[in-house]
């Protein structure tokens, strides 16, 4: 289907995206600092389900339809945007107990999944990466072009999943270590709040496919 010298290429040239820290693993290692690894995992499988669900789209020629359309295309773009800083302010509002030994209160893992899953799923760069990188590596000399876009969007949800939970376990494992240190504790909230913001903001300002 795909010749194994051109999946090689497609995996390296993958990895080398996937090991670059982008809004996605800020993202992944905002949460996994601020509510523990398993938040972080879960965003990881969040943000991974919404970018299967971008790589078949890209497949079926469905993300065409939302980039031939400038308006769409903001209209997705502002959604996410606006969630993204929802989310963030939500986090800077979050008032502190004032007792100098705070406790992170937990969100319910299904909340955090959500959440991880809108944010990717209504980032409408997602989709126009997908549609403009995965092409790049089909053969239509191979036939079946739809199949080899889904095999190759497959493969590279598979390598985010692993390189992503590596990110999320690094966060983690830091913030547990820095959890007696009162002021990462007083700041890891706020920290996490403008890393949301600052994603909004960034996927606000985003071109258009112009």
């Amino acid at each position: 289907m795909i010749a194994s010298s051109q999946l090689y290429f497609f995996m390296g040239a993958a990895l080398a995206l996937l090991l670059i820290p982008g809004p996605a693993v800020l993202y992944i290692t905002a949460r996994s600092a601020s509510q523990g690894r398993m938040a972080g995992i879960v965003s990881v499988l969040a943000i991974e389900t919404a970018n299967f669900l971008q790589a078949v789209a890209a497949a079926l020629g469905l993300s065409a339809i939302l980039l031939s359309s400038a308006l769409a295309f903001d209209v997705v773009k502002y959604l996410g945007a606006a969630y993204l800083i929802y989310i963030g302010i939500r986090k800077l509002m979050t008032k502190d107990d004032g007792t100098g030994n705070e406790e992170v209160k937990r969100e319910r893992l299904s909340r955090i999944y959500w959440q991880g899953f809108f944010v990717n799923i209504l980032n409408p760069k997602t989709a126009l990466f997908f549609f403009a990188f995965l092409p790049q590596f089909v053969d239509p000399a191979k036939g079946n072009v739809t199949g080899q876009t889904l095999l190759l969007g497959c493969i590279f949800v598979g390598m985010a999943i692993i390189t992503d939970s590596l990110y999320a376990l690094a966060a983690s494992s830091l913030a547990e270590k820095l959890a007696g240190n009162k002021k990462f504790q007083k700041r890891q909230r706020v920290f996490a709040g403008l890393v949301y913001i600052g994603l909004g903001i960034t996927t606000a300002l985003a071109g258009t496919k112009k």
